[in-house]
């Protein structure tokens, strides 16, 4: 046997697929663990009725559910394959669901998932039990199918057992044992097994196992209903176990599969049932510990608009139903990631057999090569904040996403509750000035100003399509045109703030960045943390501030939790990472008038000579002593302007008095968000993610090759020419303004996709960046973008739109 001593808890779809992986990979010294038999192992994918449907809104989770389709395709059993490829259809019976559909057929169409939308005649030729009279029109996916989830198991342990894993059925796991910080095994009701690496695949019982080592997992268990019909009269004489292709009325919350010449009914279309660990049942009861009493006064509403969709159910009944439990999140990922106090214990947790096998490989690559082929940060265990992760908001946000699995969901749609939670400094001066606030991280952040209404005297605003119109004002259009005009002032505290402080605080960050940051104090550096492949893990700025002798002090500007983690994981003993962001606030105060502005109120030197473009300094406006760094994330001259939270409002006061002759004006994040595409300035997690180099991304020029070492350098030097290009796309019609995540096509096929959209205020075009094939990124390229039902034209164009000689920057 190779590789290091593994233990596997759980021997679910999740904990098959990984041992599977793992020994492929030639770690062979794998003990899969499960307190059930196994393959029945009595969790959450003994009952799952294994539809997978590869539609879906993030990149990641189709990539995991395509190459679960992928893999069970070819696996098999005695008992037969272990996936039936009989296709997905998804149904509408309102125009709203069927706009829906053209949707999500951008979003496969984008990810290279063959799929097309079907007429009403078409829906009824897949599935003859649909009323011809009610659907509008359906959404095919070929390759989705159903997923024989017992079966996926026993294949994949069998193939890991032939290459040397060891399957310990009837055990369960009593304690993980730890010592130094580290786990050296697990205590089971069979004896100790020793381990060098423990990954907890264990489902609803996750939370159970991973509190063995002090780790809280912010998941919710809920019971969800699952129902077997008498046999249909419509499907008499069928023979096959799926005739018809795996449906979803996602407008009622349902889902139908074949069984022979029955339905298996689904349904999200209750309230939500939480359950808590130290309610599971046992093992060894008559019924498996996953599944719970059925509530059939849950399933009334249901089983009639089922009969609606289907008048064939009204020749049969409900014959046997459960209430299974499967684990939610408060972002609906799943959580994957090692214990940030317990080195070697990881996770693999709130995995649908939809992704299983996706998740499989991910976590193998990750234990085997330290980096996966798809990018995980929408997954990884530490990426939530502190807040997100406490008991009361876990188990009300996971009751939502239960409650919105199947809802058309807008990109900018915030939830309704628990809010407010975060709240910044100015708030209360922002709801003087009638912000329209979105909330992002739990921050209550002005999407725009209704007291900016007389703005729009002044300026033509365009108003875009329907869709892009929600949550969205033609204000906005106006405070960005006010921006470059005179000054304007921008909320940025809910961007994550990180101080690294230290004796070796620059040989760490050093060690890490693309950028050189062994530089003076008052310096600001833009830069990279790449991986160890050379891809693109985040993009963050770097200030070094002043310190006592012989310590060194840096803000960071991060892009959230994940940044933290990574920096506190990697941090030295002589070297502390600290998140400041609670306890401090930012204003971003830009424009041309920003140097008349702040000089009138401080005493400092604020010419281009006493404080250049990406630099810093500690100064006083007014009686607020602030770090100021001269960064604009819009494109215009100004500062970014930090100070303490207690501070923050007499900040806002400040600034405002003086400006108020110069016509100051609040800006929000749509205004925001539309002046720094205009920049051409990429936003980590749509922009760029870790799929990406520096070179694709077009951010060359914050890898400083000349440094001696820093992660992801000897990768960097490996690469060939991109065969990918992030490109700007731009449209002169403000009906063709998009929203991100839709297909790019050239000549009619799928190429690429839209990462960030708006409407330029300035440039008056639609901007759209994506990803393209490097052959066609050439400036003036025609390309179209998928968006519903339409195919909209739009040409590469040069970047950046606007000040491209970057005067008004450095003036």
């Amino acid at each position: 046997m190779s590789g290091p001593q593994v233990v596997v808890i759980g021997a679910g779809v999740v904990g098959a697929a990984l041992a599977d992986e793992l020994t492929e990979r030639g770690w062979t010294d794998v003990t899969v663990v499960d307190a059930g038999p196994i393959p029945h192992t009595g969790g959450s994918s003994t009952h799952a009725p294994g539809l997978v449907f590869q539609a879906n809104g993030s990149r990641m989770m189709t990539e995991l559910a395509t190459y679960t389709v992928k893999k069970l395709v070819s696996l098999a059993t005695e008992e037969g394959p272990c996936f039936l490829q009989v296709g997905g259809l998804e149904v509408a019976t309102t125009p709203e669901r069927l706009r829906e559909l053209h949707r999500r057929a951008g979003w496969l169409a984008a990810n290279g998932v063959p799929a097309r939308i079907l007429t009403p005649a078409e829906c009824v030729e897949q599935h003859d039990l649909l009323d011809p009279d009610l659907v509008l029109g359906g959404l095919l996916t070929p390759t989705d199918g159903l997923a024989k989830a017992v079966r996926a198991v026993d294949a994949q342990t069998r193939r890991a057992v032939e290459r040397g894993a060891t399957l310990r059925p009837g055990t369960e796991v009593l304690d993980v044992l730890v010592e130094d910080g580290r786990v050296v095994g697990v205590e089971t009701s069979q004896g100790r097994i020793d381990a060098e690496v423990v990954v907890c695949c264990a489902g609803i019982w996750g939370q159970k196992v991973a509190a063995m080592v002090g780790l809280d997992l912010p998941l919710t268990p809920l019971e969800h209903q699952l129902v077997r019909t008498t046999p249909v009269p419509a499907m008499a004489g069928q023979a096959e176990e799926v005739r018809r292709p795996i449906l979803r009325h996602q407008g009622e919350d349902l889902y139908y599969r074949d069984d022979v010449d029955r339905q298996v009914v689904g349904s999200y279309a209750h309230r939500p049932i939480p359950v808590t660990v130290d309610d599971f049942d046992d093992w060894g009861g008559e019924v498996m510990p996953s599944v719970r009493t059925f509530t059939p006064e849950d399933f009334e509403g249901p089983w009639k608009d089922s009969q609606t969709l289907l008048p064939a159910l009204a020749e049969a009944a409900p014959e046997s139903g459960i209430n299974g439990m499967f684990s939610f999140t408060t972002d609906g990922g799943p959580l994957i990631g090692e214990s940030p106090d317990v080195a070697g214990f990881w996770v693999a947790e709130a995995v649908w057999v939809t992704h299983s096998a996706g998740v499989g490989r991910a976590v193998a690559e990750l234990l085997v090569d330290g980096v996966p082929t798809t990018d995980l940060h929408e997954a990884a265990l530490d990426r939530f904040e502190r807040h997100q992760r406490g008991p009361a908001y876990v188990l009300e946000r996971d009751q939502q996403n239960f409650v919105e699995v199947y809802d058309v969901l807008h990109p900018l749609q915030p939830m309704e509750s628990p809010r407010p939670l975060r709240l910044s400094p100015f708030h209360r001066r922002q709801e003087e000035l009638d912000a329209f606030f979105l909330e992002a991280n739990g921050w209550e952040r002005p999407q725009w100003y209704g007291a900016n209404a007389s703005l729009l005297g002044r300026y033509d605003v365009p108003v875009p399509g329907e869709w892009a119109a929600r949550y969205w004002s033609p204000i906005a259009g106006a405070e960005a045109r006010a921006t470059r005009d005179g000054v304007a002032l921008y909320d940025m505290t809910a961007l994550k703030r990180i101080e690294v402080v230290g004796r070796g605080a620059t040989e760490f960050l050093q060690g890490l960045v693309t950028g050189n940051v062994a530089t003076s104090v008052g310096s600001v550096t833009y830069c990279l943390l790449l991986d160890e492949r050379g891809r693109i893990r985040s993009d963050v700025t770097v200030a070094r501030l002043s310190a006592p002798p012989g310590q060194q002090r840096y803000q960071v500007g991060a892009n959230g939790n994940l940044d933290l983690a990574y920096l506190q994981a990697l941090a030295p003993a002589d070297v502390f990472v600290h998140d400041i962001t609670p306890g401090t606030c930012c204003l971003g105060l830009w424009g041309p008038l920003a140097r008349e502005v702040i000089s009138s109120v401080s005493t400092d030197d604020w010419s281009n000579d006493g404080v250049r473009y990406f630099r810093g300094l500690e100064a006083h406006v007014g009686m607020v002593p602030v770090t100021a760094l001269r960064l604009s994330y819009v494109g215009e001259l100004g500062w970014e302007l930090y100070t303490t939270a207690d501070l923050g409002q007499k900040l806002w006061d400040t600034l405002w008095a003086a400006g108020r002759e110069h016509g100051i004006v609040a800006g929000g994040r749509a205004a925001f968000t539309s002046l720094r595409l205009e920049k051409g300035y990429r936003s980590f997690g749509s922009d760029m993610t870790w799929d990406h180099t520096p070179a694709e991304a077009g951010l060359s020029f914050a890898v400083k090759t000349a440094k001696e070492e820093f992660v992801g350098k000897a990768a960097l030097e490996e690469l060939g020419e991109p065969t990918r290009r992030l490109v700007c796309l731009t449209s002169p019609d403000p009906l063709a303004v998009v929203m991100g995540k839709e297909p790019v096509l050239a000549d009619g096929e799928p190429v690429g996709y839209v990462t960030s959209a708006a409407w330029g205020f300035t440039v008056e075009r639609a901007i759209a960046y994506a990803w393209v094939p490097a052959a066609l990124a050439e400036v003036g390229t025609e390309l179209e973008i998928g968006y519903f039902d339409q195919r909209l034209p739009y040409a590469v164009t040069a970047e950046p739109l606007f000040d491209p000689s970057m005067s008004r920057l450095r003036g």
